[in-house]
């Protein structure tokens, strides 16, 4: 491992899980990630099974952890978002990345540190998978504090325009709760899902 110090960066935040399988790359941002033990170094994380990511650290037994730092813009959690990327290739036009040792992409722009790791065990929770796996490489990029998820609330994720009287526009308006779209309408679909991160009704709030 280049940097050990490279593991005092995970906290409560927000991580970019790269993969590569065969000749495609794909990422997702996900907010679970932890270190187990410090010898050896190892880490878990929970990853939805209805992410490709999941699919490929599952096929490949290998992922990388970018950690997003306090200098990510919401232009980079929008561009990895929270879904699943089968439809688009992540990576197209995106200068910010460079390919490590185990041959899998990490980011190198609003990060500052990435982990290379190599699954030691698989664990299904029902919706997602809990991936154990050991630190095979890494390094520090910038001193940078963590982006914890707190912090991405209060000052990365845009934060929404004050809504029109309900009687001046005629409609009702929720709030993504994890990137802050706006949806307006009569009502909120119970299948909708939002256009930016991908995740579903059920994490929308209506706005008095």
């Amino acid at each position: 491992m280049k940097d050990l110090k490279a593991m005092d960066a995970l906290s409560y935040g927000l991580f970019i899980l790269t993969a590569h399988q065969g000749e495609k790359d794909n990422g997702c941002i996900i907010n679970t990630a932890g270190q187990v033990t410090i010898t050896p170094n190892r880490v878990t994380v929970a990853v939805d099974k209805s992410n490709l990511t999941h699919d490929m650290v599952l096929a490949t037994g290998e992922f990388t952890l970018s950690i997003l730092s306090e200098q990510a813009d919401f232009s980079l959690i929008q561009r990895f978002g929270f879904g699943s990327g089968r439809d688009k290739d992540k990576f197209a036009g995106f200068d910010g990345a460079e390919r490590g040792d185990n041959g899998i992409l990490h980011v190198t722009r609003g990060v500052n540190a990435w982990l290379a790791c190599k699954v030691v065990s698989v664990q299904d929770l029902g919706t997602h998978t809990l991936f154990l796996a050991d630190v095979t490489d890494g390094d520090t990029v910038s001193s940078v504090p963590s982006a914890t998820y707190a912090y991405y609330q209060a000052h990365i994720k845009p934060r929404p325009k004050a809504p029109a009287p309900v009687e001046e526009s005629g409609k009702k308006r929720w709030i993504c709760k994890v990137c802050g779209f706006i949806y307006e309408g009569d009502f909120l679909p119970e299948d909708y899902i939002c256009p930016l991160c991908k995740h579903p009704a059920s994490d929308f709030e209506l706005m008095e």
